[in-house]
């Protein structure tokens, strides 16, 4: 397992790494029969392997209060630290005996999985990492909280402050998109969460919100419209946590509903990937799509049926992608002794 520990807050922002060539990919996510988390590398960011043989590196029930964790974000922080955001949720809680009910809380009142907290963590190398529990609706009460979900991160170069985005629902109400801004620690919110998006139809459901700051210095917002059926739209806008110009267009090629959309860059050209989660095909699995422009998208297929490929997993679910060092990535490969090198 990887190992907990406390991790002071940051200091410096020109850590040595952040000048280093970007030479490997690491993807996030979880599994269902789990709620852990998972790591996978990949040289080319086409054929990615998990370090530790489709395990988790973190199991679920060590971090979260309700002893699983869904949807895992990575960034990696202007600071020369890595940061996970993660949903604390497990939706068999009951099944494995960690609760007497099917949610923590009244379903007719609250709804689906109705969880109340985010998991924060934060290392200086994806080995040592500290810990915190982010209580939405503690902070909150007056918001009556019926869940929150699927955080993501974007340092915001204004505020100099890391942003944290989620998909939150008051009582049984509609999911929207909310923001706020985490304190230096990386341990509370800062300030209090507002909307982040509008969507015009305020009879659907939005959620699962991604951020790209793109090289013409707009934002590209990719996200779930909850329609039929439910897919990937973009928005984009001239600031980070506000003014998002809606587009009808929806940019998945699924038959079928898909969510978790995440946007990464190829090393090797000016070509950008959309990854997003079909969790409505079984055998459980990703679609990629890629684009130069973020206005015409090439269709690549799902994992293993085109150019994308996994080496030794399967059913993963809510992914993310970040670029390391070829150090970096060495290192996180030794630990867990991965069979991972690069041609000299």
């Amino acid at each position: 397992m990887l190992l907990l520990q406390s991790c002071g807050s940051v200091k410096n922002k020109n850590n040595h790494s952040s000048k280093e060539k970007m030479s490997a990919y690491l993807m996030t996510y979880f599994k269902d029969d789990t709620h852990g988390l998972y790591f996978a590398l990949s040289k080319d960011g086409y054929s990615f392997t998990d370090v530790n043989s489709g395990k988790p590196v973190i199991a679920g029930d060590t971090i979260a209060e309700q002893k699983g964790i869904r949807d895992p974000y990575i960034m990696r922080g202007n600071d020369g630290y890595f940061y996970l955001a993660m949903t604390d949720l497990h939706i068999y809680g009951k099944q494995k005996g960690y609760r007497e009910t099917e949610w923590e809380r009244p379903g007719d009142k609250y709804d689906w999985g109705n969880n109340r907290d985010l998991v924060l963590m934060k290392s200086k190398d994806l080995i040592h990492w500290s810990h915190s529990i982010l209580d939405i609706d503690k902070a909150y009460p007056e918001w009556n909280v019926g869940c929150v979900w699927a955080p993501e991160l974007i340092y915001d170069e204004v505020k100099d402050r890391i942003m944290i985005y989620f998909t939150m629902r008051k009582g049984k109400g509609k999911t929207q998109l909310y923001y706020a801004y985490m304190n230096k620690d990386f341990t509370a919110l800062e300030t209090t969460p507002e909307i982040l998006f509008e969507y015009p139809d305020s009879t659907k459901q939005v959620l699962d919100a991604d951020i790209t700051k793109l090289p013409d210095g707009r934002f590209c917002m990719m996200y779930v419209a909850q329609e039929n059926p439910g897919g990937i739209k973009m928005a984009f806008s001239d600031k980070i946590n506000s003014g998002y110009v809606y587009q009808p267009e929806q940019i998945d090629f699924e038959k079928k509903s898909c969510e978790a959309p995440n946007v990464f860059q190829r090393l090797s050209d000016n070509k950008w990937v959309l990854m997003y989660d079909i969790f409505s095909v079984n055998p459980h699995n990703f679609g990629f799509a890629e684009t130069t422009d973020f206005k015409t998208f090439t269709d690549l297929g799902h994992f293993d049926e085109g150019v994308m490929r996994r080496t030794n997993f399967t059913v993963q679910k809510h992914g993310s992608v970040i670029h390391l060092t070829k150090k970096e990535a060495l290192q996180l490969a030794k630990h867990w002794n991965t069979n991972f090198s690069f041609e000299k």
